[in-house]
């Protein structure tokens, strides 16, 4: 475990009543009633001066969904009902708070838990005083956003209001349709003074107007796009298909998900967010374009959250001769994912603690398409990503 840094820390989840969401507030309450199991955990046996304790975690959230969180992860399916009890009397206790909803940015998501503002300014400061408020009742120390919301549409990146800090706040005060529910919450974390991490493929604070906000403000943000399953394959595969002179010639990938998140994605538009990060993570490690690198999500009801990912390599070695790999791996989607929301909180409040803002490249290694602090491109092989966070945190 690390240090104790005696701090109680509130992690406020966009989507809190979803399948990752719940699963790591299950997970956390285990933990605090005296379970060990920290299985998952990716910094679970590094001691770092400084970084919030396990136990030290608060939850609070929105979600569109205003279940209590025993309910909604009981429809989720992910956890037993020895987990469930096990965390229970925790879940039974929360319901989220209303939501900021948008059927224009995410077409097959919707309930009756919402914010009713009449305007985007209005949606931002209700977010505001949320967090104000969690912090308060809660009697916490420090407070971090973490997206988990499902799969919103791609927006025109090119919209002036996306573009410029000056541009964006414009656009709140006139509800400018460009700016997207995950951008209000960004926004809302961001002037706060709150650390913002975004662990969906939807646009949030990696466009211009909010990056230079929390540049300027100096509060950390972190994203995008959580790297559970097959993309985290590829980001170990693929190097050392690079360091043999193993030719990729093509990478056939499909997943089969029935979860909310399966649902989202059976939106052709959300779908598409969820490619644009999936898709340039190869060409990037391997250094030459792989022209037949085709990716394949379906929703299929009856998986639920098992998700089932199929990988097809094709590689030429030498002489000439062809070979290929094949991978099949069945992921739990959310088991996977609740773990390394959890290290990407105690993270940024880390680094907030240690005065460091804007984009926090090190947290790339949790990330499908990494945000970076000076434009370049981002690092995906997985064994540098691990080596720039044990750099970051001074452990090795």
């Amino acid at each position: 475990m690390s240090m104790q840094s005696g701090r109680r820390i509130g992690v406020a989840f966009v989507g809190m009543g979803g399948a990752v969401a719940t699963t790591a507030i299950a997970g956390i309450e285990m933990i605090k009633s005296g379970s060990n199991r920290l299985d998952g955990l990716p910094l679970a046996g590094l001691s770092v001066a400084g970084m919030a304790d396990y136990k030290d975690l608060v939850f609070g959230g929105w979600d569109l969904n205003g279940d209590d969180l025993a309910a909604a992860a009981s429809g989720h399916g992910v956890l037993s009902k020895d987990d469930i009890e096990s965390g229970a009397q925790a879940l039974k206790g929360i319901t989220p708070w209303p939501a900021v909803g948008s059927a224009k940015f995410c077409k097959n998501i919707d309930g009756q838990n919402r914010i009713v503002a009449k305007d985007h300014r209005e949606a931002v400061s209700v977010i505001a005083n949320d967090l104000r408020r969690f912090q308060k009742e809660s009697n916490l120390d420090d407070v971090v956003v973490v997206n988990l919301a499902s799969t919103e549409r791609w927006p025109d990146l090119n919209d002036p209001a996306l573009n410029s800090t000056a541009a964006f706040e414009k656009g709140l005060d006139s509800s400018d349709e460009a700016i997207s529910p995950a951008m209000l919450y960004a926004y809302a974390a961001i002037k706060s003074g709150i650390p913002y991490a975004n662990f969906t493929p939807s646009v949030a604070a990696d466009v211009p107007a909010l990056l230079d906000l929390a540049k300027e403000l100096n509060v950390p943000v972190a994203g995008k796009d959580g790297k559970t399953g097959q993309t985290m394959m590829k980001t170990v595969l693929a190097p050392a298909f690079k360091a043999r002179a193993l030719h990729v010639d093509g990478w056939f990938s499909t997943n089969i998900l029935g979860n909310r998140d399966g649902l989202a994605l059976n939106d052709p538009n959300s779908l598409q967010s969820k490619l644009n990060t999936k898709g340039t993570v190869l060409d990037s490690i391997l250094g030459y374009p792989v022209e037949d690198h085709l990716v394949h999500i379906h929703y299929y009801r009856p998986r639920g959250d098992d998700k089932e990912a199929w990988d097809n390599i094709d590689v030429t070695g030498f002489m000439g001769q062809r070979m290929q790999v094949k991978v099949n791996f069945l992921c739990k989607d959310s088991i996977l994912a609740a773990p390394l929301v959890i290290e990407i909180a105690r993270v940024l409040d880390l680094a907030r603690t240690r005065g460091d803002g804007g984009v926090q490249e090190q947290l790339s290694t949790f990330f499908k398409a990494p945000m970076v602090k000076n434009g370049h491109g981002p690092e995906h092989a997985f064994g540098k990503q691990e080596q720039m966070l044990r750099d970051w945190l001074g452990v090795h």
